[in-house]
């Protein structure tokens, strides 16, 4: 493999020996999705039938019997049918033209026999793709007034689906993969309007040019196996380690390349998640096509943009987005972060689906047999709700959820020694470290999603920020860092024995904390503190005044602490390989630092800059942040409400941004109080 070895050092201005971390073998690979599906016992079992469950009523059903006789249920069931009898019985207006015959659409009774006519067409009805979740309905003709008993086709999965017109053959959720590919991996669809690269001299130009020298390989459906192997290891090896949501050793069982060979199960992967793990694979890979690939202005592969959009394209041909099912959940979470911009819509669809499965209730989740599949979906469900959290503080918007949309249980762990931590003794086991990095992040998502309920409202534009929810939002971050930070947060040094997971987790825990008070920083700069606003403040001043300069002091701490995680991880070529799990730390940091005039900024700036590799964007960030502080260190910063709060820069700590080397300042490694 291409991606081997990890090393990160103590700082990018020592010569020390580094600590290297080996990227997870196969072995680790399952081991991390056994423990990320590890599901309590639960504490009641709901026997309620799905009737009231659905309408969320008392159940009172007799022994014996398996559903209640709900009286009203029938009389608006018999008063909605009578309505739709009256209107159905109305004569439709009559839109077909002279010398064509006309059909019509029937439905069945409840007794089995043709019913209401529901439309008439002027012409047969082409044949259309209907929803996976609703039966088709074939066109009756009217044969001397009698109307012939329709037919019902089957669904979707036995259905050719054209993803592009004219693309051939269709694509089912039944399609080998072997096929899916052909696809995915089809030559360019802009080629022609683009130009290929200049093709060698030594063979005929292919359609495949534009995506570098070496592409024109992907004509041959072995070389395309191999390469798709290639790209779901790097997708195990890089992706799997933060989104643990498939079973390594069942999914490579089920990704049948030969012609001649058939799933297990008879039923091959969804096209639409093959597609995804593949796209991730050419986010990360150094094949060397990828390389080849990369080498244009920018050093972006066009193919890994390519896939990306084929991957969407497939998700939403498929109706990935509107039909809820265990795959469609999965991919739902897969594709969010894969795409350059975030705009949580598969987030949302995901967390949609998870609610309409009722996996939030635990009675759910306690009766679905399969124990992969339950413990699956119980991990999907807490990543779609913390990541739904964090989502709403990052992009200013509500939560989805709340906290009383669930109660099925958290995951439990005995707490972890602090000091054992940071003797470098006995790291925990690694059901430990995960089960207690999630448990951490729950805590500290729902303290994300309170404040995006008060911050993120019309009334906090217009009026400002109330004193009690400041301190309440203060008080709840101090509390987490107190329980949480020195467990699942970086430690002072790396020279205790972190593996590639545990550094990962804890990069990303110290990150998505710190950044947490820049929010609340910027939100108090836009909107300001309402007894201040309204001039109602007299006996509060000096309380309103500690209160902005605690989150002024924290949310610089905060900034710095990242700047100095993305100088290491940087300095490393870590975030080259990091599916954007430090890239809004990183924005939201150094925006901070630039708007500030402060040097640190550089280090946020080198990692977007290594950051769009992957993400396309990240360079244009990189640019906006190179001009944010160039301004800020030819004139005063500009700030709203917090302007009094800030610490004023000394001129001479401006630098040049393009000539200094990484700044890492040392108070940015230390937790504060």
């Amino acid at each position: 493999m291409h991606n081997d070895l990890l090393t990160i050092s103590d700082s990018p201005q020592e010569s020390s020996p580094q600590t290297v971390f080996a990227l997870p073998t196969q072995s680790m690979q399952n081991q991390i999705h056994e423990l990320a599906k590890t599901l309590p016992p639960p504490r009641k079992q709901n026997t309620a039938c799905d009737a009231c469950r659905s309408r969320k009523v008392k159940c009172n059903r007799l022994p014996g019997q398996e559903k209640v006789f709900h009286f009203l249920h029938y009389v608006q069931q018999a008063t909605s049918e009578k309505k739709r009898q009256n209107t159905l019985g109305r004569r439709p207006r009559n839109i077909s033209s002279a010398g064509n015959p006309k059909y019509a659409v029937t439905v069945l009774d409840s007794s089995g026999q043709p019913g209401a006519v529901l439309g008439r067409f002027a012409s047969p009805p082409s044949p259309i793709v209907s929803s996976p979740a609703t039966p088709k309905v074939s066109p009756s003709i009217l044969d001397k007034g009698v109307a012939v008993t329709p037919t019902y086709m089957p669904p979707l999965q036995n259905t050719p689906l054209v993803v592009r017109y004219g693309f051939s053959p269709g694509i089912t959720l039944e399609t080998p993969t072997r096929q899916v590919l052909s696809y995915i991996f089809a030559p360019p669809d802009n080629a022609s309007d683009l130009g290929p690269f200049p093709a060698s001299h030594n063979r005929v130009r292919s359609p495949y040019d534009f995506w570098g020298e070496e592409a024109s390989k992907l004509e041959d459906d072995n070389f395309k196996a191999e390469f798709t192997l290639d790209l779901v290891e790097v997708f195990f090896q890089i992706v799997h380690t933060r989104i643990p949501l498939l079973n390594p050793a069942q999914f490579r069982k089920r990704l049948q390349l030969s012609s001649s060979a058939s799933p297990p199960d008879g039923k091959p992967l969804h096209p639409a998640l093959v597609a995804t793990v593949l796209a991730w694979g050419t986010k990360f890979s150094e094949h060397p096509l990828l390389v080849a690939d990369r080498r244009r202005p920018g050093g972006q592969s066009l193919l890994a943009k390519t896939l990306i959009d084929r991957a969407r394209d497939l998700a939403e041909a498929l109706k990935v987005h509107r039909i809820s099912s265990p795959d469609h959940v999965v991919i739902g979470l897969l594709i969010e972060p894969l795409q350059s911009r975030f705009h949580g819509f598969w987030l949302t669809a995901a967390t949609r689906h998870l609610l309409d499965l009722q996996i939030n209730h635990k009675s759910t989740t306690a009766n679905i047999p399969d124990p992969e599949s339950r413990g699956t979906m119980i991990f999907a469900w807490w990543m779609a709700c913390i990541c739904d959290a964090y989502a709403s503080a990052y992009y200013r918007r509500k939560p989805v959820l709340d906290d009383d949309d669930y109660d099925i249980d958290f995951y439990t762990v005995d707490p972890v020694n602090a000091d054992m931590v940071e003797s470098h003794g006995p790291m925990p086991s690694p059901r430990e470290q995960l089960e207690g990095y999630y448990r951490a992040a729950h805590s500290l998502a729902r303290t994300a999603r309170h404040m995006s309920r008060q911050l993120w409202k019309p009334a906090t534009d217009s009026e400002g920020i109330p004193l009690d929810t400041l301190s309440s939002f203060t008080t709840a971050l101090s509390e987490w860092r107190e329980n949480y930070l020195n467990l699942v947060g970086v430690p002072s040094n790396f020279k205790g024995d972190w593996d590639f997971v545990s550094a990962v987790s804890s990069c990303a825990s110290d990150a998505t904390y710190h950044v947490m008070w820049i929010i609340l920083f910027n939100a108090l700069d836009d909107y300001g503190v309402k007894e201040l606003n309204n001039q109602t403040a007299s006996v509060n001043d000096i309380r309103i005044e500690e209160v902005k300069r605690k989150i002024a002091e924290e949310a610089l701490h905060g900034a710095l602490r990242i700047a100095g995680l993305a100088a290491v991880l940087t300095s490393n070529g870590y975030l080259r390989l990091d599916p954007a799990v430090m890239h809004v730390s990183c924005i939201q940091a150094g925006t901070l630092l630039a708007r500030l005039g402060r040097p640190e900024v550089k280090n946020c700036i080198d990692g977007l800059e290594q950051y769009s590799y992957s993400y396309e964007e990240a360079g244009d960030q990189a640019n906006d942040m190179k001009r944010t502080y160039q301004q800020a260190i030819s004139g005063e910063p500009e700030f709203n409400h917090m302007a009094q709060a800030i610490p004023r820069m000394v001129p001479e700590s401006s630098m040049v941004i393009d000539e200094q080397e990484p700044y890492v300042d040392s108070h940015s490694f230390s937790y504060g109080q």
